[in-house]
């Protein structure tokens, strides 16, 4: 290791082993650490409240937070001390003109230069990772709850909201962890040159003693306005977002109504609101700022001048004068760091407020159930609605008519509602019930990425036959299974979009399938053909048809017609439009 290590940095073998394998050992061990974020389980959250979050993040890094914070006390306390030793080199070497003593005091300057380089290096490697860690954590947890509420999520939040979370307060949670060695670092170097200056000047010691404190509870009560305009701010921009998200959604629709105008007029005056929101926040930060660096500055001048003061009197010494001067030089950035440490805590705050709303949301209905379907064959497992007495028998294609009931009676049959069961057994309680039974609507979503990534087919055989049986082939052939998919699949048509939907519903392979209206958009020639295929590829599966198209109705094997909430009549397709008035009028347009 040690060859090759020497090798690939300067190109020839050779060098001192000791120093390549140390370097080896630093630069492996933090790749290491890098290539394992995002980690397989991000683990439970906290969502009790947004501190007990911002705790439990802290938690779950403490691996790389407490070296960092070590290395930040180790970086900052190096500088603290340089001032001390450069004193004393004047005081025993220079002005007492003792060479040995100058070279002791100066090796131990430059041991301390070493030592703040190197923990300087190295704390900010940690800093990173634990930015990247508690950022990649974050999203974690917030897609697997995405992904747990299903429906329930865009009921409760709106886009815009979604949207911000995973841009805006992912980089507020990673800043609060970024801050933690920095932060304790000048807390300890604070620490560290007051007891100095204590031990030299006493009265020099008790300013910064009483100083720093003073500083800090003379900026706490601009901490409480500007954390009321940064949730104000931040509420406006998830608004906006949602606003940009919907203008962008719908833009086809908006020119054929010409709305677009419309829209654009409140996107620029709700901009507006978040510009002035934005300006507000930033005023109060402006102060922050100022005082930030006001405050402090009078502090060190205070420190200065009592320092020149004791020189010119004779109660220091010239080292300890010079050394006064480096304290008070060096201090500003400790200060200021706590300065940052408190805004970023802040805006953290307000980001975790966000997110354990997110966490703390639950399914409107989970799927927790445990009972298992009695038989063993699908066609022994009936689907019934207990509103509207509707029974849908085991395996085959059953179409229903039902109008505009149809979208809540899917939501039931699909256990998304009350009233619902399967094998005698009430959806609520059935075991992998997600598994088991797949709704399929025109409203759900085609996501970024490549046709096979959409389709999230075992095999790309699947893959092929769910795309055959929606009548997809086109698009395939077009782009091919690798090929783009963007957020929507806008660059497709409407035809195309349901028919893609189809085919991932299809890839699936559920116990039992709900389709409604999935051939809404597409052309009588390509509904006639889906209509043949969809039946033959389901292969005696349970699949349930919402359709009012007397193409498919004509090719179900059971047709259901609802009327008023109930059960009107079923049968086949031909023998209900020759008996039933009531549906011959709602499917044939004559």
């Amino acid at each position: 290791m040690t060859s090759r290590v020497t090798s690939d940095r300067s190109g020839r073998a050779g060098g001192d082993p000791l120093e390549n394998d140390w370097r080896c050992y630093l630069r492996v061990s933090y790749l290491d650490v890098m290539r394992s974020l995002p980690v397989s389980d991000p683990g439970t959250p906290d969502n009790r409240g947004p501190w007990r979050y911002l705790g439990w993040i802290a938690r779950c890094q403490l691996h790389a937070i407490i070296p960092g914070t070590l290395l930040g006390v180790a970086w900052m306390g190096s500088q603290a001390l340089m001032p001390y030793v450069l004193g004393q080199a004047i005081d025993h070497g220079i002005k007492a003109k003792d060479a040995t003593s100058l070279t002791e005091w100066s090796l131990v300057l430059l041991g301390l230069g070493l030592l703040q380089a190197l923990s300087g290096v190295f704390r900010h490697r940690f800093a990173v990772f634990n930015w990247l860690a508690a950022a990649y954590r974050t999203i974690q947890v917030i897609v697997r709850q995405a992904t747990r509420l299903g429906p329930t999520l865009p009921k409760r939040l709106t886009t815009g909201e979604v949207v911000s979370v995973g841009i805006a307060d992912v980089s507020r949670i990673g800043d609060a962890m970024d801050i933690t060695a920095r932060g304790a670092g000048s807390v300890v170097s604070i620490i560290v040159v007051t007891v100095i200056l204590l031990g030299s000047m006493w009265q020099m010691g008790l300013v910064v003693l009483i100083g720093i404190p003073l500083i800090l509870a003379l900026t706490a009560p601009i901490m409480r306005p500007l954390h009321r305009r940064q949730t104000r701010q931040r509420e406006l921009t998830g608004d906006l977002t949602t606003r940009a998200a919907d203008i962008v959604g719908g833009l086809r629709v908006l020119r054929g109504i010409g709305g677009e105008q419309l829209f654009s007029r409140r996107f620029k005056d709700e901009s507006q609101s978040v510009r002035a929101a934005g300006v507000r926040t930033a005023s109060v930060e402006s102060v922050l700022d100022g005082i930030g660096l006001l405050l402090p500055g009078l502090l060190l001048v205070v420190v200065t001048w009592m320092g020149a003061h004791y020189a010119a009197a004779g109660e220091i010494t010239v080292g300890q004068l010079v050394a006064f001067y480096g304290y008070a030089a060096f201090l500003v950035d400790p200060l200021w760091t706590i300065a940052e440490a408190a805004d970023r805590i802040t805006k953290a705050h307000v980001a975790s407020k966000r997110i354990v709303r997110i966490l703390q949301l639950d399914p409107e209905h989970p799927d927790l159930g445990t009972r298992e379907p009695e038989g063993t064959r699908l066609t022994d497992s009936r689907l019934t609605d207990s509103v509207t007495g509707l029974t849908v028998r085991g395996g085959g294609l059953t179409a229903v008519v039902a109008g505009t009931a149809a979208p809540e009676l899917a939501d039931r049959l699909g256990g998304y509602a009350d009233g619902g069961s399967y094998g005698g057994i009430p959806l609520a309680e059935l075991k992998e019930l997600r598994r088991r039974i797949l709704v399929s609507i025109n409203e759900d979503r085609l996501f970024t990425g490549t046709v096979r990534g959409e389709l999230a087919a075992p095999d790309d055989d699947l893959a092929r036959e769910a795309v055959w049986a929606a009548c997809a082939e086109d698009v395939v052939d077009a782009v091919g299974l690798d090929g783009p998919v963007a957020e929507g699949g806008r660059e497709f048509s409407g035809g195309q979009q349901q028919r893609l939907r189809l085919a991932r519903a299809l890839a699936a392979e559920p116990d039992v399938m709900i389709l409604v209206e999935p051939t809404s958009a597409v052309d009588a020639h390509t509904e006639a053909r889906i209509a043949d295929r969809l039946g033959k590829h389901r292969g005696g599966r349970t699949t349930v048809l919402f359709t009012g198209s007397p193409l498919m109705l004509d090719r179900a094997d059971h047709v259901i017609f609802v009327e008023n909430g109930a059960v009107a009549a079923e049968g086949e397709h031909a023998d209900l439009v020759k008996s039933c008035p009531a549906y011959r009028a709602a499917v044939v347009r004559e």
